[in-house]
């Protein structure tokens, strides 16, 4: 029994998307793909911009000890919600990871999650990521919209919202380079 090309093809068509849902090539597909479709976020005008009410936000440190969002007054700053179980969150971390070895002495990160240490320690070691991670306080009052992952901010030295992203995005672009030129000038 002779097997037609067209039978040979719909069974490589078949095992390479099962391959998406039962391997571990799926996942790394899954994450290239989220990467290769992500936007460069968009600026916000100048005269739609809006400033943060406040500094005032209890966080905690990668040590799991309380500091508070006033030390970045006066500074740019980075802000990224993220879950470590949301693949778009991991997506946009090889970019961030740039962006923080690019600006990492200009720019404060704030890379947020809200899931337990251990797990978040093991997800960062395993992948890599060097950024530091900052623990976010449930239900503690915060100076701006808590995004759902992925979900991202960069603010001025003034505090205005320059960039609110609430997807995906590519973070490592010329133009949140040349942005980030300008705004720790």
């Amino acid at each position: 029994m002779k097997i037609k090309r067209k039978t040979v093809l719909n069974i490589v068509l078949i095992a390479i998307v099962l391959s998406f849902f039962v391997t571990p090539l799926g996942y790394y597909g899954k994450v290239f793909l989220n990467r290769l479709l992500a936007a460069t976020p968009d600026i916000i005008r100048e005269d739609s911009r809006e400033r943060l009410p406040s500094y005032d936000w209890t966080l905690k440190d990668a040590n799991w000890d309380f500091f508070s969002f006033e030390r970045s007054k006066g500074k740019v700053v980075f802000i990224n919600f993220w879950a470590s179980w949301k693949l778009p969150s991991e997506a946009e971390f090889k970019g961030i990871q740039k962006l923080y070895d690019a600006y990492g002495d200009q720019v404060d990160f704030y890379v947020i999650t809200n899931e337990e240490r251990p797990p978040v320690e093991e997800f960062m070691q395993l992948k890599n990521f060097t950024f530091p991670i900052t623990y976010l306080i449930i239900g503690d009052p915060a100076p701006l919209e808590i995004l759902d992952p992925p979900g991202s901010y960069i603010i001025d030295k003034d505090g205005y919202i320059v960039v609110k992203e609430n997807d995906i995005a590519d973070w490592d672009s010329r133009k949140i380079r040349d942005l980030l030129d300008q705004l720790v000038k």
